[in-house]
C-alpha cells in the first residue's frame, strides 16, 4: 500500500497528482513528494522495520512507489562505522563514517536514488530512461537500468574520470559526452526531456528520485540504535542529499521512531565549486552560480538545483558550511584511508577535509557525536592521487637488498 498523497510545490504549496513532473506550473517552484503521515503512524514501527531485509526497501512506506520495487533489491544498508582511529587523530570523542563507498552495485549513494527513480519510472510506463551526470549517477543508471531492461541514454561532461566513463559504458548504455560542464549538460537534457518524453531520473522524475536519499539518513538513525547524531557533515553537489537527510530526520521524529533532537547539518564543497558554501559564509539570501574548477568532479555543479533549500536547512538546523582546496581534498582522502582503511573518492576527500576544518575551527564540538557522510569509492577517482602517494620501493629479488631496504625504512 502506498502512503503517497501526491506532489506539492515547495514554494506555493500547490498540490499535484502523482505524475512525472517536477516544476509547479504556477510559480515554477520545485515539486516534492508528500505523504499521509497520520496514516503512517498506524503502520510503521521500529519492530516492523527491523524484521525486513537489509536494503533501502525496509523503509518502503516512506518511499514514493505504489507497487513492489522492480530494481535495487540489494541496494543500501551500508556500514556505519565507529571510527576510533580517526577520532584519536582529530581529537574528538565520537565520530562515525557512513560508508556508501561500498554501496551495491556501483559503489556510491546514487544507487539509492536510482533504484527509487527507475522503479517509479517503470510504474509510469517509461521504456527509455536517461540522466545528466557528473559520473556516479551515470554508473548507477546504467547498471540498474540494465537490470530493469530499460533503454538508457546518459549525458556527461566529456572530461570525467576514465573509471566513471568505463563504469557506465560496460553496462551497454548509450553514453554521450558533451563539450561543457555539468550545467551545460543539464540544460541540454531539459530540452531533450521535453522533446523525447523519456524518464529523466534527475529532471521529470526528480521528485521521486530525490526521495531515495532519505534512506541514507534512515539507516544512520537505525544503526545508531534509533537515535540522531548531534552533527552530520554532508557533501553538496546539487544540495539534494543534504535536504533529504534532513527530511529523513524530520520524518522519523514525526512518526515517533526517534526522539526529537537538536541535530546540526553541515555542508561540504570543493573550493573550486562552492556556490552554496560561499553564500552561507557571507550570509547571502541566495547563492551565485559559478563555473566549476576542481578535482572533485562529482561535486562540480555550479548552479545547484537544491542550493537554496540546502542553505535553508543549514541555517534552520544551526549548522554551517565549509570548502576544501584541491590539496586539502587529497589530504582528506589519505587521512580516511590511513586511519580507517576506507578509500573514498574526491567527494569524500572534500567531506573529510571539511569535517577536520570545522572541528579545528571549533564549529563542531570535540565532545559530541559526529557522522561523516562518505558517498563514493576512491577506485573511481584515482587520478588526483597519482603523484601524491608514495611510489613502490624497487629492489632485485635478493635477500640482502631487502635487508638493506628494511633497515633504511626502519631507521
Amino acid at each position: 500500500m502506498s502512503y503517497v498523497k501526491g506532489l506539492k510545490c515547495r514554494e506555493c504549496g500547490r498540490e499535484y497528482p502523482k505524475e512525472p513532473i517536477h516544476v509547479c506550473e504556477f510559480c515554477f517552484g520545485p515539486l516534492e513528494v508528500s505523504y499521509d503521515y497520520d496514516e503512517l503512524k498506524n503502520v510503521i514501527s521500529r519492530e516492523a522495520i527491523q524484521k525486513r531485509e537489509h536494503n533501502i526497501w525496509r523503509y518502503r512506506e516512506l518511499l514514493p512507489i505504489d507497487n513492489p520495487p522492480s530494481v535495487g533489491f540489494h541496494v543500501g544498508f551500508t556500514p556505519l562505522l565507529k571510527a576510533n582511529n580517526l577520532a584519536r587523530t582529530l581529537g574528538v570523542r565520537e565520530i562515525y563514517i557512513k560508508n556508501d563507498s561500498v554501496c551495491y552495485p556501483t559503489l556510491s549513494f546514487k544507487d539509492r536514488v536510482v533504484s527509487v527513480a527507475l522503479s517509479k519510472a517503470k510504474e509510469f510506463g517509461f521504456k527509455t530512461v536517461a540522466c545528466a551526470s557528473t559520473g556516479n549517477l551515470a554508473n548507477a543508471v546504467s547498471a540498474l537500468s540494465s537490470l530493469g531492461k530499460l533503454e538508457t541514454y546518459i549525458f556527461i561532461p566529456r572530461d570525467l574520470e576514465q573509471a566513471k566513463i568505463i563504469g557506465t559504458s560496460v553496462y551497454g548504455a548509450n553514453l554521450i559526452g558533451i563539450n561543457g560542464n555539468y550545467d551545460d549538460v543539464n540544460r541540454l537534457c531539459s530540452e531533450i526531456a521535453g522533446k523525447f518524453g523519456w524518464g529523466f531520473v534527475n529532471i521529470n522524475m526528480r521528485p521521486y528520485y530525490a526521495e531515495g536519499s532519505k534512506t541514507f539518513g534512515f539507516e544512520i538513525m537505525e544503526q545508531l540504535g534509533w537515535r540522531v547524531p548531534k552533527h552530520i557533515v554532508i557533501p553538496m553537489a546539487s544540495g539534494s542529499l543534504l535536504t533529504k537527510i534532513w527530511k529523513s530526520i524530520k520524518e522519523f521524529e514525526r512518526l515517533g521512531l526517534v526522539d526529537r533532537t537538536e541535530t546540526k547539518i553541515y555542508g561540504a564543497q570543493a573550493k573550486g565549486c562552492s556556490p552554496i558554501t560561499t553564500a552561507v559564509k557571507n550570509g547571502w539570501e541566495i547563492f551565485k552560480p559559478v563555473k566549476p574548477d576542481t578535482i572533485a568532479k562529482s561535486l562540480a555543479i555550479g548552479n545547484p538545483a537544491d542550493g537554496f533549500y540546502a542553505m535553508c536547512v543549514i541555517r534552520e538546523s544551526g549548522g554551517f558550511s565549509e570548502d576544501a582546496t584541491d590539496k586539502e581534498i587529497v589530504e582528506g582522502m589519505k587521512l580516511l584511508a590511513e586511519t580507517e582503511g576506507i578509500f573514498t573518492e574526491t567527494a569524500g576527500g572534500v567531506t573529510m577535509a571539511v569535517t577536520k576544518k570545522l572541528i579545528n575551527q571549533g564549529v563542531i564540538p570535540r565532545d559530541e557525536s559526529i557522522v561523516v557522510s562518505i558517498t563514493g569509492n576512491g577506485l573511481k577517482t584515482q587520478e588526483p592521487l597519482v603523484d601524491r602517494v608514495a611510489k613502490p620501493h624497487l629492489i632485485q629479488a635478493k635477500l640482502e637488498e631487502f635487508e638493506e631496504l628494511y633497515n633504511r625504512i626502519k631507521s
